[in-house]
């Protein structure tokens, strides 16, 4: 027994409703990649607090106050990496929504366009809050290096 009985699938719709969902699943492929660069920089930074924390001080940080300072900024860059990860994550969720909403509005033949476009504009929003994140992560990273030579050069 068909527990749907009134509805009728056609499967031109169908494969549209497939041509329709490749955008998003783009979308998705994207922001995958941009996962995995964050998730390698919050290892990193998790693996230098590691680092800083188990073993002896080295050199640059013999005063606890400088060892204190950089611990500090390495919960500030990992938080700033965790918050990336978190957003962008939701926006791949809520890509993912957009798919299967365009899936249910061919197989039930009901009028979805409101929903996708929501769930569509709040993917786009929480991406680019994330992708805000990010920038901040980097910037934060990248404006707080300390690089140390030697006096007598390499």
């Amino acid at each position: 027994m068909n527990p749907l009985p009134n509805v009728v699938v056609n499967f031109a719709d169908v494969s549209h409703a497939i041509q329709l969902a490749l955008a998003p699943v783009f979308l998705l492929t994207g922001i995958a990649g941009l996962l995995n660069v964050m998730a390698g920089r919050l290892a990193r930074i998790i693996d230098r607090g590691r680092k800083l924390t188990e073993q002896p001080v080295p050199p640059p940080f013999q005063a606890p106050e400088a060892l204190r300072a950089q611990l500090e900024l390495l919960e500030r860059r990992r938080h700033f990496a965790s918050a990336a990860i978190t957003t962008c994550t939701s926006s791949a969720l809520l890509v993912c929504m957009v798919v299967a909403a365009l899936f249910l509005e061919v197989l039930l033949q009901a009028q979805f366009k409101w929903l996708i476009g929501v769930l569509f504009t709040a993917a786009t929003l929480t991406l680019v809050v994330g992708l805000a994140y990010f920038l901040r992560e980097v910037h934060l990273a990248t404006t707080t290096i300390r690089i140390h030579m030697d006096a007598g050069g390499g």
